[in-house]
């Protein structure tokens, strides 16, 4: 085991004068993959995923940033039940998509955005006096944001690409500013696909309601 850990973290090439590991280029095919799978629809997304948040915990806990260490771990148990909310919606609901693409309520909205405040403030006080962090704050945003996001993935609520794309962007100097360049580049690709997922579910939700409407109107 140690010897694969040795391997993974182990430079496999040098990026803008920083070293890039085995491990960091598991993340990146893993991750990009992963929100490819995403923007379409596929449910093999989720096991994917999984194993990006295997390689992420070991890259993360690495580079000092504990608080998307902890967060990978939760994503892999998150995604779990998005694996499972996506099969189970395939096979009981009539349709290509699905498990159908849906907006948030106002309750959901207001809950969840309240939710990355406080936990953002909470993580960031525990990072700061509890770890030797030098970023306790973006760290803590990102994971409670992350968090957010994922869930509402799962629920395949539509909003959760637009709380993607401010995750990337306050990832991408993060990364950049921990030596993770390729993680950085990564992520500057993350909110590209993020764009076009946005997009493609936007058209997926918008045929879904007018065929809904003809239906209607036929009847």
């Amino acid at each position: 085991m140690d010897a694969v850990l040795d391997w993974m973290n182990s430079p496999a090439a040098t990026l803008l004068g920083a070293p890039v590991s085995w491990i960091e280029v598991i993340g990146f095919v893993t991750g990009a993959a992963c929100v490819y799978g995403v923007a379409r629809q596929k449910a093999w997304n989720w096991p994917v995923g999984i194993v990006n948040n295997v390689a992420f915990m070991i890259l993360f806990f690495g580079a000092g940033l504990y608080g998307e260490t902890v967060l990978q771990a939760i994503f892999a148990a998150v995604s779990v039940y998005g694996w499972y909310n996506w099969v189970r919606g395939a096979k009981t609901i009539v349709g290509k998509g699905g498990l159908p693409i849906r907006d948030g309520s106002r309750m959901e909205m207001a809950g969840g955005l309240g939710a990355v405040v406080l936990a953002t403030i909470g993580v960031a006080m525990i990072l700061t006096h509890g770890t030797d962090s030098v970023v306790p704050w973006p760290d803590a945003f990102v994971l409670a944001a992350s968090l957010l996001a994922t869930y509402w993935q799962a629920r395949k609520i539509f909003q959760h690409w637009y709380v993607w794309i401010v995750i990337d962007l306050v990832s991408i100097p993060l990364y950049f500013s921990r030596g993770l360049n390729l993680t950085a580049i990564l992520y500057i690709g993350f909110t590209a696909l993020c764009v076009y997922g946005l997009v493609g579910w936007r058209r997926t939700r918008q045929a879904t309601v007018q065929g809904a409407e003809a239906g209607v109107v036929a009847a």
